[in-house]
């Protein structure tokens, strides 16, 4: 497959439903080979063999980015199946429990943190030797328009995603000049499984949230793609330590 991400090899983290999903396919469309990484080998499989059967390059490999040797393996899958790593989208997360900052669980806030931020500089940490030993590579850390603004009772979420801005920049400093670029994408509200979830559990949020997106509508796993795919690919070959906002208007409200 010819694209903007030809011959790549590019690990999804959290392909296995959402924005990983969409990102792992359309990578794929776009000439990538893909190492899908999640917690659930069925949802990763699923994603895997259906890029197989169209024509591209998947393999899956079950892996928590909260645990330090489910990245070490997942980084070493990919050296195994295609002998380098080019890119890296880390895109797993979860969102947590909302609830007001002071009666957030411990344990819940835990979480949210060993997944959402340790976990990104649990995979960064492996992947960038591999990149090195490859003579350059692009990373993609997801984060969110709550790394730069507040919401209620979500805490955990807005720190960690403030975090992973600080792990981006901190390491694309590090190793910016040696030819790893580092980057961050911060999404909107989309149209996700773990979205659809807390809406359908607090029936206001999608109202308040739509109030909270000028475009007038949230965003499609898609539309996050795309966006990631331009930014890990040779197109992007001067963007380093940067922030993408592709938030329809949210934090510039």
């Amino acid at each position: 497959m010819a694209g903007m991400l030809s011959d790549k090899v590019i690990i999804v983290t959290g392909a296995g439903s959402g924005i990983g999903e969409a990102a792992a396919r359309y990578f794929a469309d776009e000439g990538a080979c893909i190492v899908a990484a999640g917690r659930t080998l069925a949802s990763v499989e699923r994603v895997t063999s259906d890029i197989i059967a169209q024509g591209g390059h998947a393999i899956a490999c079950q892996a928590d980015v909260a645990v330090s040797e489910d990245c070490c393996a997942m980084v070493a899958r990919a050296i195994e199946a295609y002998g380098r790593l080019n890119g890296a989208f880390n895109n797993a997360g979860i969102d947590g429990p909302l609830m007001p900052a002071a009666d957030y669980p411990e344990e819940a806030f835990d979480q949210v943190i060993a997944t959402n931020l340790k976990g990104v500089w649990n995979s960064m940490r492996f992947q960038i030797p591999a990149m090195l030993e490859g003579g350059g590579g692009s990373i993609v850390n997801n984060a969110s328009g709550l790394s730069e603004v507040g919401q209620f009772n979500m805490v955990a979420y807005c720190g960690a995603k403030a975090g992973v801005l600080g792990l981006t920049r901190g390491a694309a400093l590090d190793y910016g000049a040696r030819g790893i670029r580092v980057n961050a994408l911060s999404p909107g509200v989309i149209e996700t499984p773990m979205m659809t979830g807390q809406m359908e559990a607090h029936p206001e949020l999608r109202e308040m949230l739509l109030a909270r997106h000028p475009i007038g509508r949230l965003g499609s796993p898609k539309e996050i793609a795309r966006a990631a795919a331009w930014m890990l690919s040779d197109g992007s070959s001067f963007m380093l330590g940067a922030n993408v906002a592709l938030d329809g208007g949210y934090v510039a409200l």
